[in-house]
């Protein structure tokens, strides 16, 4: 057991529209009596995709000991739950039951064609700074100074062909993976930036996959935690490569 993020619901205000279930990746939310429920603390990994997904503000991300994640447990579970599922496939599910992973779905495009190049164009990389990764970055970077910060989750970088011209010019830019990084810190290096280092607006763009939804979490708490009003605009972007949500939250 140790202290980390999960899944908290409170059941006096869930109204059983089981949205929250559908969203969880893993399973680990399930309607129960017409209440959502934690099945396990071992399946839900904290990251909060089902927290968007509540419209009645039932579910929070809180800090408590818990049984650390298990992707394999996870893994064993759905396959109880329907063997013809796992968690590396995309599933749609009508039973609120919880379902694959969509950031995992195999999925191939434009099958059989080969990409013409002279139908691709060359364009210089608008990348102003190094490093990147959130991890490596230091909130009082200079380059953060009266910046605007482009908050990137991975894979949106290769997803969206026109990243540097709709996302990144004029862009600071830390990336970062919720699912496969390890967070601890994230929120307040971010909450930093916008205190010490002096951001002026942040950009979120991640995927449309529901483990992707972490990152505008970690984000969102950090922007809160800050409590320094500025603009934040939320970008997602679909596997296909394209931009299907462009939104400004604040």
């Amino acid at each position: 057991m140790a202290v980390r993020n999960i899944v908290q619901i409170d059941e006096e205000k869930c109204n059983g529209c089981g949205q929250c279930a559908s969203a969880c990746a893993e399973g680990a939310i399930k309607m129960i009596n017409g209440k959502a429920k934690l099945v396990k603390d071992e399946y839900c990994d904290g990251l909060g995709a089902c927290l968007g997904e509540c419209p009645v503000d039932a579910i929070k991300i809180i800090q408590r000991d818990a049984a650390e994640f298990d992707e394999a447990a996870v893994e064993e579970y759905l396959k109880k739950e329907d063997p013809q599922k796992t968690h590396g496939e995309k599933i749609h599910s009508n039973s609120h039951g919880g379902g694959g992973c969509p950031g995992m779905a195999m999925k191939q495009f434009f099958a059989g064609e080969k990409t013409d190049d002279k139908q691709l164009v060359k364009s210089s990389s608008a990348l102003r700074q190094w490093p990147i990764q959130l991890h490596l970055v230091s909130p009082m970077a200079p380059y953060f100074r009266d910046a605007d910060l482009l908050l990137a989750a991975d894979c949106t970088a290769f997803a969206l062909g026109s990243f540097h011209p709709d996302l990144l010019a004029n862009h600071s830019i830390a990336i970062a993976c919720p699912k496969l990084d390890d967070t601890d810190g994230y929120v307040e290096k971010i909450a930093q930036m916008i205190t010490q280092g002096g951001i002026r607006s942040l950009t979120i763009a991640i995927m449309q996959v529901p483990c992707c939804r972490g990152l505008e979490v970690l984000a969102m708490k950090a922007v809160e935690k800050a409590n320094i009003p500025i603009p934040v605009r939320l970008v997602i972007v679909g596997i296909e490569g394209d931009i299907i949500s462009d939104v400004v939250k604040q």
